[in-house]
């Protein structure tokens, strides 16, 4: 198989803003808000709110997944998902995992990493609550992550959930719900000419108490 393009050749140049500590709030959720903010307005950005979910499994093997987030504050960040799913098997093994937001049309992306911990049952009820019914259907319908035979089978498990729950009261599946991300890391990359880039680390320390900020060289 030979690429379209030579793909070694290709080349960006990132001249779009610049990052630097002394511009910016000690309070990492504070940066993070407004660089999501900023990717919100820029209507060519689609979903904004996506981001990569790190995990390990047991034999300490990486997987990643795009998945939405769905809320953030002091605590962390918020997504939910099915907990039988191969995420949820190893968060449940080992709670460490990271988040990855990229947005390239602002040249910006950011690392989080943490410790993972489940919503409560009233926080996934509320969201689960808010969700379209054929999601809410879905849910039902999906054992995420396991094999299926064919399309017509889930097209199937769709149509018998959709026959349990006529109306428009479908209760959140006790295999689903929300996780919280507390971080512990932050890293805010802001792409520069040159591929001398503008890296910010916030670290908190041991004792949780106030970030560390450092700037890494790209």
């Amino acid at each position: 198989m030979e690429q379209t393009k030579n793909l070694a050749d290709l080349r960006v140049s990132y001249e779009r803003g610049q990052l630097d500590i002394s511009s910016t709030s000690a309070d990492p959720f504070d940066l993070f808000k407004t660089w999501l903010d900023a990717a919100l307005a820029e209507e060519n950005v689609i979903e904004p709110y996506a981001m990569a979910v790190s995990t390990v499994d047991a034999q300490a093997r990486p997987s990643s997944r795009v998945v939405l987030l769905r809320g953030y504050d002091a605590r962390g960040f918020s997504f939910f998902s099915n907990y039988e799913s191969r995420k949820g098997h190893e968060l449940a093994g080992n709670s460490s995992a990271a988040l990855l937001f990229w947005w390239g049309l602002l040249q910006r992306q950011i690392r989080i990493e943490g410790q993972i911990v489940k919503l409560s049952d009233e926080e996934s009820d509320e969201y689960f609550s808010r969700r379209p019914r054929g999601h809410r259907l879905s849910a039902w319908a999906s054992r995420q992550s396991t094999v299926v035979p064919d399309r017509a089978t889930l097209e199937a498990e769709m149509a018998a959930a959709d026959a349990r729950f006529p109306g428009d009261d479908v209760p959140r599946p006790d295999y689903w719900g929300g996780y919280r991300l507390v971080p512990s890391y932050f890293e805010f990359w802001q792409g520069r000419r040159s591929r001398v880039h503008d890296r910010l680390a916030f670290a908190r320390g041991h004792d949780g108490g106030a970030w560390e900020i450092s700037r890494l060289s790209p």
